[in-house]
């Protein structure tokens, strides 16, 4: 995991813990104060809400427990694609210009350039350099990216 993926998750981890968790044992409470509790859809849908809180709670810790968290930052730079690396590609059939960072599964989101470790385009371009043409198997077909730069950011 990216030092930056286990900030985001300790940050979330906080505001379930001092802002989600307390605002739904609040509305549990207003919710029995209002009488019977096997017809009080308030009541019900506080501690379904509850149980989802204290579930991703412990997600959470249990990924940030086991978690080994890499600081990009201190990698060698040395043009090698490495997790947690950032590349540009270049698709040498159309000339478009992508930007991806290579993160871990958890933290991988294709709409902000964090891609997963995993997937197909990441497990080409490990271990390549800067200038190197990349032959990608994607379920639309073969795809050729030539790598325009490896950062550490």
């Amino acid at each position: 995991m990216t030092l930056r993926g286990a900030t985001r998750l300790r940050e979330e981890l906080k505001r379930l813990k001092t802002v989600d968790r307390p605002t739904v044992i609040k509305a549990i409470a207003e919710a029995r104060s209002h009488g019977d509790l096997s017809e009080n859809a308030e009541y019900h849908a506080a501690r379904e809400q509850q149980s989802f809180i204290e579930g991703r709670i412990l997600d959470i810790e249990n990924r940030l427990s086991n978690a080994e968290i890499i600081d990009v930052t201190k990698l060698p730079a040395n043009g090698r694609v490495v997790f947690g690396a950032t590349v540009e590609l270049e698709d040498q059939s159309g000339g478009v210009s992508v930007r991806y960072q290579l993160v871990g599964d958890d933290e991988a989101d294709i709409k902000q350039g964090l891609l997963s470790v995993s997937s197909p385009i990441a497990r080409a371009l490990i271990g390549k350099s800067e200038g190197d043409v990349v032959d990608v198997t994607t379920p639309g077909g073969t795809r050729s990216y030539e790598i325009v730069s490896v950062r550490y950011v």
